[in-house]
């Protein structure tokens, strides 16, 4: 028999919170909870998987779009893996893009901490280069 929990439980279960986990449902991610008579939600095993699937690729950083398409992916027996794979090299490489803007980022904001003295003096070498414009 497939045991049926609480949203708290489901929470609990899953680290997602009870307010995503109606976001969820909401945005047709995860299909609605079943409800007691009383009106509280009831979730299955089934969804109680779904939803760590959810967290496992928030927590890779795909978005809600890309994670509507992995789980149809995952719940499509008959899927090519070929797809999954696509979807996922296309999520690396913009981790990539990512990661170099941020380098760079990280590249201009040392160097201008750098030529900060950091002292009593109002001249800051920071504020100055910020309010140089961008060269094109």
């Amino acid at each position: 028999m497939d045991e049926l929990v609480t949203i708290g439980e489901a929470a609990r279960l899953t680290g997602v919170t009870a307010k995503m986990i109606r976001h969820y449902e909401k945005i047709e991610v995860l299909k609605k909870a079943s409800r007691t008579d009383s009106g509280y939600r009831l979730y299955n095993q089934g969804q109680i998987q779904q939803l760590g699937f959810i967290r496992q690729a928030r927590t890779l950083g795909f978005s809600m779009v890309e994670i509507q398409s992995l789980l149809k992916f995952w719940l499509d027996t008959d899927r090519e893996s070929r797809n999954v794979k696509q979807l996922a090299l296309v999520h690396l490489s913009d981790i990539d893009s990512k990661i170099a803007e941020l380098e760079k980022m990280r590249g201009v904001l040392q160097q201008l901490a750098d030529q900060c003295d950091g002292n009593d003096n109002p001249a800051c070498a920071i504020l100055d280069g910020l309010a140089q414009l961008p060269v094109a």
